[in-house]
Order: C-alpha cells, then sequence, then structure tokens
C-alpha cells in the first residue's frame, strides 16, 4: 500500500467511525440487567424490579422520538419502581419545558412508585437559576413523576432518598444526618461526585447516579478522555466504594452533545434482594 491509499484508506475508516458515533451508537439502546442486593429489604420487594432512567437531555437538538420509542421498549418491562436520575432537559429557554411535557406523556411508570431528582442542566444556566429547576420539576409531577428535592419517599418499606443536584446551591449537605438506618435505604444524586463529601454519615447502600453518559467517547480498553466529574473513576457501572456504599451511575439516554462512540446509551433495569 503506498503512501496515497493509506491515508485515503485512514480517511475513510475515520469518516465511518464519525458517521457510525453520530448516527448509530446514540440511537442503539442498552437495556443493562443488575441484580441490586438492598440491606434489610421487605420479603415482598424481593424479586421485585427497580428501573433507573438518567440523562434525556430534551432540548438539546437531539431526536426526540429516540427518547419516546425508548420509554415505548422500557415499558415491556413492566418496573415495579422507576427512577429518573436527572438532567431532565438542556436548558436554552423556556421552550425545553413544552418539548419535556410532550416528551413526558411517554414516560415509563412504576408500579409501584415513579421518583425523579433534578440534574445540573435542570438547574439553567451556569446551574444557578432555582425558577428553571421549579418549572422543570412541575412538568414532571404533573407528569407522574414524584420529585425528591433533598427529601425522601418510602416505597412499601424502601425507603428512597433524592439530593438536589451536587452543582447547585440548593444540595443539602445535611440530608444524611437523619436517614434510618434499620430500614432498606436507597439513594438517588445526580453527580457522582458527591460520593466523595464527608456527608454520609456511616451509609451502607446503594447510591444510583447519572451525569457522565459514560464519558460519551471510550476508546476500548481505554479511559474515557473526557468526563465532567473531579474523581475520574466515576465513569459508569457498578462500583464499589469499599465502605458499604455501592454506587452505579448510568450512562444516560441522550447527551448535551449527541455523539457517542463505545458508551451506548443505557437504561438500568435493577432485580431487588435481600442482602
Amino acid at each position: 500500500m503506498n503512501r496515497r491509499s493509506f491515508i485515503r484508506n485512514v480517511g475513510i475508516a475515520a469518516g465511518l467511525c464519525g458517521l457510525y458515533s453520530w448516527r448509530v451508537e446514540p440511537y442503539w439502546l442498552d437495556i443493562e440487567h443488575v441484580p441490586m442486593p438492598v440491606k434489610n429489604l421487605p420479603k415482598p420487594l424481593i424479586g421485585k424490579t427497580l428501573m433507573q432512567i438518567s440523562d434525556i437531555h430534551v432540548g438539546n437538538g437531539f431526536d426526540r422520538n429516540f427518547l419516546i420509542q425508548s420509554f415505548k421498549k422500557a415499558k415491556n418491562y413492566k418496573p415495579d419502581i422507576v427512577v429518573y436520575t436527572g438532567d431532565f432537559v438542556t436548558w436554552h429557554n423556556e421552550s425545553q419545558l413544552q418539548e419535556l411535557e410532550q416528551v413526558l406523556k411517554h414516560c415509563v411508570k412504576g408500579e409501584l412508585a415513579t421518583l425523579g431528582i433534578l440534574g445540573n442542566h435542570d438547574y439553567g444556566k451556569k446551574w444557578k437559576e432555582n425558577e428553571v429547576a421549579e418549572a422543570v420539576s412541575k412538568v414532571a409531577e404533573t407528569s407522574g413523576i414524584n420529585m425528591l428535592r433533598n427529601s425522601r419517599k418510602n416505597v412499601e418499606g424502601l425507603v428512597f432518598t433524592g439530593f438536589e443536584d451536587f452543582w447547585s446551591d440548593q444540595f443539602d449537605f445535611y440530608l444524611m444526618k437523619n436517614y434510618d438506618k434499620a430500614v432498606a435505604n436507597i439513594v438517588l444524586c445526580h453527580n457522582p461526585d458527591a460520593c466523595d463529601q464527608n456527608i454520609w454519615n456511616g451509609y451502607e447502600g446503594w447510591i444510583l447516579a447519572g451525569h457522565t453518559h459514560g464519558g460519551q467517547v471510550k476508546i476500548p480498553f481505554v479511559d474515557a478522555p473526557v468526563v465532567p466529574v473531579k474523581n475520574k473513576k466515576y465513569t459508569s457501572g457498578k462500583i464499589d466504594l469499599l465502605d458499604g456504599r455501592l454506587l452505579y451511575i448510568n450512562r444516560g439516554l441522550s447527551t448535551s452533545h449527541y455523539v457517542r462512540f463505545s458508551v451506548r446509551p443505557e437504561i438500568t433495569l435493577f432485580k431487588l434482594q435481600q442482602l
């Protein structure tokens, strides 16, 4: 192969990879199945399913039909509990609220409960517009999603704690001071960097997060080059924090920049087990 042919072939390969990462992988949904052993889990919840959906980013120019079709596929699993872990929108202006309403008409709901928290993009520009967070929450609540904003919800004996976003000025550093260690607990926290804060008060259990999109672009066998977290270990999947906490980072359905390579969009289906 001469130099000209080599350069041409490299160009063709790069073009195909670019086309794949732009038009194929962002629309190739992956349903991850993950066992979830939970301490103190009530017997009636053993074998029930918990579905995590994250980072739908309505309003970034992404194809909303993909989000709606993904919801339709997810409904086939008939989850018992559904949690949405933030970034409902990519905020530009109030038109995102109307788009979000249209998308969430098709959202997946759990037989027992449907819960949600906000992500950084849900707080508007520079994550400081609390009126945007209020508006996004209102749309989600109207759509049937019970929003946890530094609050808790007991679902048949399984208590969910939902944080406000870590980058917002509403994040509650003292929320875990008064959780009940004697019951089954799961924490929803959009940004996994919060796991490294001294706020957990001996908590042992699962923390469900999103935010990273899995890095969006990842060369196989190499760490993702760009991840929007301080702790670069927090990319995607299950991470044992070695102190009784298990972190799970969902790769998200959409992205703020719609390109993916070796990081397929994800919906996670956990099966509850007694620890």
